[in-house]
């Protein structure tokens, strides 16, 4: 059976379990033979559950989970009149509502059937909260503590949301598009007092752009390379 076959019968098994438990608005979306199932937050634990336990589908295996800032997707600012200087796909820019700034993204495997399976719920700009899924998977614990400290994604009911990565008493959340590319603050050693200090950051905010050169005399109107005659007679001459 091929993958597109196998994928066929797994977006049917979804379908009729999800129409027996009386779920709805999740949608499907099938890319480079993957499947993408976008939950309302509302009914979030009750899918994520069925997948876990649930007969046709047993994922067993939480293989990460990873927060989405998406308030500039599509924009970038290394774009240029020249396409061969630019990066990234060409897309329209996008500005989600402020409910769905933030996603959640999981992605699960079942070892029993062999299946893979994305699945995102989009969060509150102001209070981006889902419910953990600690309990379902345990593997889930760092992957969610990381995505707190570095989204401000808040787990409920994870056991132990703290920051994972950044320093103790770290403001803010480095991985927001709102956050500044050189800090808040920065550290050093002071001999004087012996112990490290904060201070607010002192490096110049800054754009990073690709060192592209935009103004090309080959290019300028009227001009043309000389004539390789021409070039001749002006040696001979001199």
């Amino acid at each position: 059976m091929s993958l597109e076959e196998r994928l066929d019968d797994l977006v049917d098994e979804l379908e009729e379990a999800f129409e027996d438990n009386e779920i709805e608005e999740v949608v499907f979306h099938r890319a480079f033979d993957e499947l993408t199932l976008t939950v309302p937050r509302e009914i979030f634990t009750t899918v994520m559950r069925l997948l876990r336990n649930g007969k046709p589908f047993q994922f067993d295996t939480l293989i990460d989970v990873c927060g989405v800032d998406l308030s500039a997707y599509g924009q970038s600012e290394w774009s240029t009149d020249n396409s061969g200087f630019s990066r990234g796909a060409q897309r329209g820019a996008f500005s989600p509502e402020p409910h769905n700034r933030f996603a959640s993204v999981y992605h699960l495997l079942s070892t029993i059937h062999n299946h893979r399976i994305r699945v995102k719920t989009l969060l509150d700009s102001d209070k981006p909260i889902v419910d953990s899924v600690v309990d379902l998977w345990s593997s889930a614990n760092w992957f969610e503590r990381e995505a707190f400290d570095l989204f401000g994604i808040l787990y409920k009911g994870h056991p132990d949301l703290r920051r994972l990565l950044t320093d103790y008493g770290f403001i803010g959340h480095p991985f927001r598009k709102d956050f500044p590319l050189e800090g808040t603050v920065e550290m050093r050693y002071d001999p004087e007092q012996k112990r490290v200090i904060y201070e607010p950051v002192s490096i110049d905010p800054r754009t990073l752009v690709a060192r592209v050169i935009r103004d090309d005399s080959r290019y300028e109107q009227g001009w043309k390379p000389a004539e390789p005659e021409a070039e001749e007679e002006e040696e001979a001459a001199s």
